[in-house]
């Protein structure tokens, strides 16, 4: 995977704070269809005007001032030049060059960051050879008492055959990669009801790519739920629903992961980096 960013100088900062060469070929990355904008796309850039410094700098951005250094270089004694421009990232952490042979997980542990938030902030992407990885700080698990404010009353369909395919890192069982399944796959035929887990408000209620047909749900507590590859939906945009009303029925729609029929089923809590998956199965009572 190549990454492009014009005219920018980026830390690698698993060579001890040395600048990844200019020459390495860095692409713009598009995200993965589904999935976020990464973060290394929504570098912005800032001409320093007169009066401002670094730190006045990254008040403006919410930001560190120890991340625009970073992100930086050439910046010299902390002091910036009216009229440079400064590269600003979304929010604080550092780019990290990727050794070769190394992945997520690597990236992940060296880093101490979840894995699949790694993952999703940077696009989905499946070998990245540059990742923006967010300072520890910016990702906070949801609190226990936001998380007590929702009940996930069972599953979303009462008569199902069980998992087809788990929470987590997988390999696909058609295209034999690993990647991250960021719900679980519900076994039902085709036509089961399927229903809202808690009482809350629709956000979406449409075609949606790989997902097919999806209803996404927010609910009290910073919580969301998601209900995809539907055969209808029975909900529509800004509906106020109740637990166990009927959203939809089970179908085959977008681009399943795997052949038998069954229902996408995603928990996602809303935190600094923006809605994280979970387990579902940790949020059922």
């Amino acid at each position: 995977m190549n990454f492009r960013c014009p005219s920018i100088f980026l830390f690698s900062l698993t060579a001890g704070l040395t600048l990844i060469p200019s020459n390495l070929n860095l692409a713009i990355v598009s995200a993965v269809e589904n999935c976020s904008t990464p973060a290394l796309s929504r570098i912005k850039k800032h001409q320093v005007n007169p009066g401002e410094n670094l730190v006045t700098i990254a008040e403006r951005y919410k930001l560190m001032p120890a991340t625009i250094l970073q992100m930086n270089p050439l910046i010299s004694n902390g002091q910036v030049i009216p009229g440079t421009q400064l590269q600003i990232p979304p929010f604080d952490g550092m780019v990290v060059q990727v050794p070769n042979g190394q992945g997520w997980k690597q990236i992940a542990k060296k880093y101490r960051i979840r894995p699949d938030t790694l993952f999703e902030l940077n696009g989905c992407q499946q070998n990245p050879r540059v990742v923006f990885v967010p300072s520890s700080s910016k990702v906070k698990p949801i609190s226990r008492s936001a998380a007590s404010m929702i009940t996930i009353v069972g599953l979303p369909i009462s008569k199902s055959n069980g998992v087809s395919f788990p929470y987590g890192w997988q390999i696909h069982p058609i295209t034999k990669q690993v990647f991250f399944h960021s719900g679980v796959d519900l076994l039902a035929e085709v036509g089961t009801p399927v229903r809202a887990t808690a009482s809350g408000v629709v956000v979406f209620a449409k075609e949606q790519g790989s997902y097919g047909n999806l209803v996404i749900i927010n609910h009290q507590g910073g919580i969301q739920t998601r209900y995809a590859q539907l055969e209808s939906i029975k909900v529509k945009l800004g509906e106020q629903v109740k637990v166990n009303q009927v959203l939809g029925t089970v179908g085959a729609t977008g681009q399943p992961s795997s052949r038998e029929p069954h229902l996408h089923f995603e928990v996602r809590a809303s935190e600094d980096l923006g809605w994280t998956a979970k387990d579902p199965l940790g949020y059922l009572r």
